[in-house]
């Protein structure tokens, strides 16, 4: 709850939203502080959160980070709990208190739910395995055994470790968990080059609880998707205009490409691009998502019309590279570009060795992953449509003027694109639709192609 100036006053989480704002509009209220409180408010906003213990959490942070005067003045600190992180001690611990002194920890708090925040408690033990014991004993806890501390007692006193992750509780708790989750990716990426892939997985195991913590607020928007993602991905700038590529095929044969453009979230159909590949023979996924990559770029510079700011490619490290190897010869280097594996549904980024894992319910993958399959349908369909029709791709789609009903004639004509090659100008002169220009553009591509 805002004042008139837009400074927050109030802090609350509620189930229904309506009926505990519907209960501060009354004739009468509870306190004198309620009716003080009603008569400051001039705007509202709200977070949607997946769970109490979420909701919680963040409703803390809230209160940690602005302070609002109302929720002071309504709690009584000696009534209701908080959560101390002890940054008084030399290995600090995070319990549940109801005094809060002057004695150099961090309190955050009150809290009106105490079930709700051993909920809490418990989970942050889980990513944070700090001790729990009030004094530092000799031998190994249980808590140690259980993996729920990192056990600064009998020997295990890695002080610099330790202190690590009380600074990773410490961002979790103000709420700065996006700028956390890029930490633990960078210290995976660290200890994997370093071949620690014991350590790596359980860094990942703590990012994936994270991601999907942070990613189950409520069910955002596109709009908002469009903003984790430039977040997540570390953009300059939001990814407004999004195209995806898809390349299909059978064995090799009759290939075609698509891009689709997504557009604040939402489909652009418009601005949808069909692709036959013309230059790649056989099954080499590569080369083909190369050429498309290729063709689409350098259509949009001759043109001079604007480029977007994010490109999906359907695959992995390997068809990524490929793609950005085409563009680094259009001098194309500042859209970035990811790319999508089929099987993990892992998001590569160029200037990382590791892939980024999210949630499988992560928004910002369902956002990757609705515009990935739109370009594969969009490939399939196309695909399809072609085969139904019973046009054939081949070696005629390449030369200019030749389009499926020419294409058509001449097979027919010649009975097949070997015979068309053998053809002499006379020949093909007879074939309707076909002039001087276009047979004379026939026999020169097969003469460059048997050069």
């Amino acid at each position: 709850m805002k004042d008139r100036t837009g400074r927050v006053i109030y802090v609350g989480k509620a189930r229904s939203l309506k009926k505990r704002v519907s209960s501060y509009f009354t004739k009468s209220h509870s306190s004198p502080k309620t009716g003080l409180l009603v008569a400051e408010i001039k705007g509202i906003d709200y977070v949607p959160a997946n769970s109490e213990a979420e909701a919680l959490i963040y409703e803390a942070s809230l209160i940690k980070s602005r302070r609002p005067r109302f929720n002071i003045e309504l709690k009584d600190g000696k009534s209701y709990p908080y959560l101390k992180l002890t940054l008084n001690e030399a290995y600090p611990r995070l319990f549940i208190t109801r005094r809060k002194i002057d004695d150099g920890a961090r309190y955050y708090g009150p809290y009106t739910n105490v079930k709700l925040l051993k909920d809490a408690l418990s989970f942050m033990k889980t990513l944070f395995p700090l001790r729990t014991c009030k004094r530092l004993g000799k031998k190994l806890c249980m808590s140690y055994q259980l993996s729920e501390c990192l056990g600064p007692c009998a020997g295990k006193r890695d002080k610099k470790r330790y202190h690590r992750v009380v600074e990773e509780l410490l961002l979790f708790l103000e709420g700065k968990r996006q700028r956390l989750i890029k930490g633990l990716s960078r210290r995976m990426e660290e200890t994997s080059r370093k071949l620690n892939f014991e350590e790596a997985a359980r860094i990942r195991n703590r990012i994936r609880a994270l991601s999907t913590l942070v990613t189950k607020r409520g069910v955002p928007g596109p709009m908002d998707q469009i903003d984790e993602l430039k977040y997540v991905l570390d953009l300059k700038r939001r990814p407004k205009r999004i195209e995806a590529f898809d390349i299909s095929n059978i064995r090799g044969k009759e290939a075609v490409g698509s891009m689709v453009s997504f557009y604040d979230g939402k489909p652009d159909k418009n601005n949808y691009r069909k692709f036959k590949i013309r230059t790649v023979e056989g099954v080499d996924d590569y080369k083909m998502m190369r050429e498309v990559v290729f063709r689409r770029y350098r259509r949009l510079l001759d043109e001079k019309r604007g480029l977007p700011d994010l490109i999906i490619i359907d695959g992995g490290k390997g068809h990524l590279t490929s793609a950005i190897r085409e563009l680094k010869k259009l001098n194309i280097r500042h859209i970035p570009a990811i790319g999508i594996a089929k099987e993990f549904e892992h998001i590569y980024v160029p200037a990382r060795r590791l892939p980024i894992v999210l949630a499988g319910d992560s928004s910002i993958l369902q956002l990757i992953r609705r515009i990935r399959d739109e370009a594969h349908r969009f490939a399939r369909a196309y695909h399809t449509g072609l085969r139904r029709s019973g046009i054939t791709i081949s070696e005629l789609d390449n030369i200019k003027g030749i389009g499926p009903i020419r294409k058509s004639r001449l097979l027919n004509t010649f009975g097949s694109v070997k015979n068309v090659k053998k053809a002499a100008l006379k020949d093909l002169l007879k074939v309707r639709g076909i002039d001087e220009k276009r047979a004379k553009d026939i026999i020169r591509y097969f003469r460059k192609k048997r050069l």
